[in-house]
């Protein structure tokens, strides 16, 4: 995995051995195998994380007791190439419901051969979230952050 840092976003680039429309579906369809159940914005523990694949959708948590946490919208969803979402989480990791304080994330899913994807993930817009954002994209470039979403996909894209 590979991973760029700029002023105001974050870049990280993997190459599986899957074909591409595999690597897209993997990302969109299981991404509550994706997400880690410890990432937690309810009150109550993860029952599934939900990536709505279609434009207008959301990615969201349910919690066990039925709960519901919105944190982002899918703004483009184009199989098997790319999907676009807000990220709807502020700086001290709560809900943020207002779209001009969100970030965006973009992953880019690229045929390489026919067994093989370079999946490039650019989050960016970081400075939308206002005080303490260079420090929550730090935490968001940290081992922790968007590194162990994309080994977690890694593995499961590999393993499919």
């Amino acid at each position: 995995m590979s991973t760029t840092g700029r002023a105001t976003s974050l870049q990280f680039e993997i190459i599986i051995h899957v074909p591409q429309r595999r690597a897209f579906e993997v990302f969109t369809e299981e991404f509550d195998r994706i997400k880690p159940r410890s990432y937690n914005l309810l009150d109550v523990d993860i029952a599934e994380t939900v990536l709505e694949g279609r434009v207008g959708g959301s990615i969201h948590d349910r919690g066990i007791d039925g709960s519901v946490c919105r944190w982002a919208r899918v703004l483009a969803f184009e199989p098997p190439e790319r999907l676009v979402f807000s990220w709807d989480i502020d700086s001290r990791w709560r809900p943020e419901h207002g779209p001009a304080r969100t970030s965006e994330v973009e992953v880019r899913f690229t045929k390489l051969d026919a067994d093989t994807t370079r999946v490039e993930l650019h989050h960016r817009h970081l400075d939308r979230h206002g005080d303490g954002w260079s420090g929550y994209g730090a935490d968001l470039e940290a081992e922790a952050g968007w590194p162990t979403f994309l080994e977690r996909y890694r593995v499961l894209a590999v393993a499919s």
